[in-house]
């Protein structure tokens, strides 16, 4: 790590521990989808995740169609962080995907500014349940397709297949890339002061803008 990095990552630190504002965001979606991945990818710490090897024991309740090759699943939650500026820090929970952890759903949108729902177009009906609770708890959210390689769907066919409003923004990413997951919470941010302009009364709640990835 060179010296500017590592200026950069100590200047991180001590902004975060005297932040006096902490947002939340959550990371949706079926299983397999990416939450975790886009999680670790913008992180600026290492981020907790709560991965378990999957066994045998699963195999009874839990639905791998189209995720045959994955060997772990996040259990709880993963977390992540990302400071902002001097007064507002950006915490990042994954939530896991598989039905028997969705009672830990209801929980973790407690509190939160928005969510991204992440998607796998070779299973589109995977997300049906996170955007039904979203709605549910009246919750802002994007809508962002990982690219797995799956079929080229177009944007009007995913929004009718997702029954999206069309004031929901509805994106494409790789949540592998830490500039594409950025591009994502920045869209996330946009759209929640899109729906704050229209109560001029309510406090700013993040700044315009999300800080440069950490190389």
């Amino acid at each position: 790590m060179d010296s500017a990095t590592s200026d950069r990552d100590r200047s991180r630190q001590t902004l975060s521990s005297t932040a006096d504002n902490g947002l939340k965001i959550v990371i949706v979606g079926g299983f397999g989808v990416g939450k975790t991945t886009m999680v670790r990818s913008v992180s600026e710490i290492r981020p907790l995740n709560t991965e378990e090897t999957m066994t045998a024991a699963g195999e009874a309740v839990d639905d791998t169609q189209g995720v045959a090759a994955k060997t772990t699943t996040t259990v709880a939650f993963d977390f992540g962080r990302i400071t902002l500026d001097a007064h507002n820090v950006l915490y990042l929970f994954g939530a896991p995907g598989q039905e028997r952890f969705w009672f830990l759903w209801d929980r973790l949108f407690s509190g939160t500014l928005g969510a991204v729902v992440l998607v796998d177009t070779r299973r589109l009906a995977d997300s049906w349940y996170a955007i039904d609770r979203l709605e549910h708890h009246g919750t802002p959210f994007v809508v962002a397709c990982n690219d797995f390689g799956g079929p080229d769907h177009t944007p009007e066919r995913i929004r009718a297949a997702l029954d999206l409003p069309p004031e929901v923004p509805l994106l494409f990413c790789d949540a592998r890339s830490r500039e594409s997951s950025k591009q994502v919470l920045i869209s996330l941010v946009e759209h929640l002061r899109d729906l704050q302009s229209h109560r001029p009364d309510q406090p700013a709640l993040v700044p315009h803008t999300l800080p440069e990835p950490t190389p």
